[in-house]
């Protein structure tokens, strides 16, 4: 970028130093435009660049008597800006990135509960479907579906034969999708969550 500079900036730099407010009037009306140029171009924003160039003439303000040791105003007001811009820029990036983590978190909670919900009420149709079966056929069902034992082990524990614990499945799983054929929501949930 080229850049314009002012004549006798020392001066300048010196009276501002001491409080010299016309002196400063100068320097701000000479180099706001170039300050706020250039920011615009970094941060592609009317409003953050005019905040950004009324900080850096702030920051010159401020530096009192410090300002003597300056060399080049320009390179020292161009170095406050794009610092100023890239804090601004980080920021942003921050904030952006923690709004989506909030975001995608927000709508992993929802889902999880939602879910949670569906789920719970689903088995709570399928332990009402349960309840209602035949005593022989329920505890079957129990045995070998919910508890995990094989026909042989539920057979001994009710002491019957295999093949009539096989029969009782079968007919506890038939009366279960009878009861529950009517819900087709339930139906598509009940394989996806292999619940049956």
């Amino acid at each position: 970028m080229a850049r314009k500079t002012l004549l006798n900036e020392t001066g300048l730099l010196d009276q501002i130093a001491g409080g010299d407010g016309r002196a400063f009037s100068l320097v701000y009306d000479f180099y706001y435009n170039q300050i706020y140029t250039f920011v615009v171009q970094l941060l592609k924003s009317d409003v953050l660049a005019e905040e950004v160039a009324q900080e850096t003439f702030l920051k010159l303000w401020k530096q009192g008597y410090r300002l003597r040791e300056l060399k080049k105003l320009d390179s020292f007001l161009i170095a406050v800006a794009r610092n100023r811009s890239i804090d601004i820029l980080r920021r942003n990036k921050l904030e952006l990135k923690t709004a989506r983590t909030r975001n995608q978190e927000w709508t992993e909670m929802h889902n999880e509960t939602e879910e949670s919900i569906i789920l719970s009420d689903t088995r709570k149709m399928i332990q009402q479907a349960i309840d209602l079966l035949p005593e022989q056929q329920k505890q079957v069902y129990q045995l070998c579906h919910q508890e995990g034992l094989k026909y042989e082990e539920a057979a001994q524990r009710l002491n019957l034969s295999v093949l009539t614990v096989q029969s009782y499945m079968k007919l506890a799983l038939k009366n279960l999708r009878k009861q529950l054929a009517n819900r087709a929501d339930l139906a598509a949930l009940l394989i996806i969550f292999k619940l049956f």
